[in-house]
């Protein structure tokens, strides 16, 4: 097939439109996650948690966080390895897990040497389930290594493993505490779909809400940034690589509007290609020391159109009952209607979160 050329204005608005970033925005929360795919869960709240912002950041202020716990309780979404997704979409995942992945050599040995603990946990959550990690029984002979805040915390290794292995599940939460069940009492009972279809499904839908991607790239934990064969070729004008489009995404006039992204947003996860597409220099500096921050400890990208023209250095100050805006770095010159539809946003952004601005 010959490749789809196109300008980076083009990519850049394929991009935006298939993020649900544009002028027309998603009807409702239930929606915006089946068309995502997912919602990343973080617990750096420092403005609002993740998948609320990315939420907010598309639905405005008519979205209510207690809409994402409802929807997690009625198992309408349901939490898998730290992201958010529609409950329907575990039968793309749940053939893997028969299939008894692992990531390495080192973790098969390590739960092999603590397959009593293993069983432990099983037994523990098939008689009292659902229950933090605290409650569970730490029985393993051999203690997890690492040199990473991981070191030598046995069960929630062992948990994110058996997740891995479709054997327990996150049934909800308690505060910030996730409460662990076994997976048969949280999961739909639906078939699932053989391993390459499953695949193959996945990637079309990582592209329908990405929009253009590259067809392999470096590889991310647990959600690739790249889709494989899906969707149709493009070359980008003056950008490397080998991309794929949503080419139902091609067509039609496109309408752009402001909005505050997470860090985390799935427009701007995969840095390099929020370079390549958008010249979009972006670091999230919470780990660095203040002193080398540019942009401040949880710097908000700023989209406006098409383009990532800025960070807003915010964070909700809750004791005092204000938003607070440490600085707005502009990457290009605002113009005034720039500034101003901006400014909305951040006012909308404190109404949400109930502060002042």
């Amino acid at each position: 097939m010959t490749p789809h050329r196109l300008s980076p204005a083009d990519a850049r608005r394929v991009a935006v439109r298939a993020q649900l970033l544009d002028g027309s925005r998603p009807a409702a929360l239930l929606d915006l996650v089946r068309h995502l795919t997912l919602l990343q869960i973080d617990p750096t709240a420092a403005v609002a948690p993740n998948a609320d912002l990315v939420a907010w950041s598309r639905l405005g202020s008519s979205y209510s966080r207690a809409e994402l716990v409802s929807a997690l309780e009625e198992r309408k979404l349901l939490e898998l390895r730290a992201f958010v997704r529609p409950c329907e979409d575990l039968a793309l995942y749940r053939a893997e897990m028969a299939l008894r992945p692992s990531p390495g050599r080192a973790w098969r040995e390590w739960v092999r040497a603590n397959d009593a603990c293993r069983l432990d946990i099983i037994a523990r959550l098939g008689s009292a389930g659902p229950l933090p990690s605290r409650e569970l029984p730490d029985t393993c002979e051999v203690p997890w290594k690492s040199t990473g805040w991981t070191d030598n915390r046995n069960v929630t290794q062992m948990l994110e493993c058996m997740v891995m292995l479709g054997e327990v599940a996150v049934a909800g939460r308690r505060g910030n505490d996730r409460l662990w069940d076994l997976a048969e009492r949280v999961y739909p009972d639906e078939p699932a779909v053989p391993v390459e279809e499953a695949r193959r499904l996945r990637d079309e839908r990582r592209l329908r809400a990405l929009g253009i991607a590259w067809a392999r790239t470096t590889q991310f934990p647990v959600e690739p940034a790249d889709v494989g064969e899906a969707g149709e070729p493009a070359v980008v004008e003056g950008v490397r690589g080998e991309w794929r489009v949503d080419p139902s995404l091609l067509d039609g006039p496109f309408t752009g509007r402001a909005a505050l992204l997470s860090p985390f947003d799935r427009l701007v996860h995969d840095r390099r290609r929020a370079l390549e597409l958008f010249g979009f220099d972006y670091q999230l500096e919470m780990y660095k020391p203040v002193a080398k921050r540019r942009w401040g400890y949880f710097a908000l990208p700023i989209l406006y159109g098409d383009r990532l023209v800025g960070k807003l250095d915010a964070a909700a100050d809750r004791r005092a009952g204000v938003l607070r805006v440490n600085a707005i770095h502009q990457d290009v010159p605002f113009t005034e209607d720039m500034a101003a539809e901006i400014d909305r946003e951040i006012e909308d952004l404190a109404r949400w979160l109930g502060l002042s601005h």
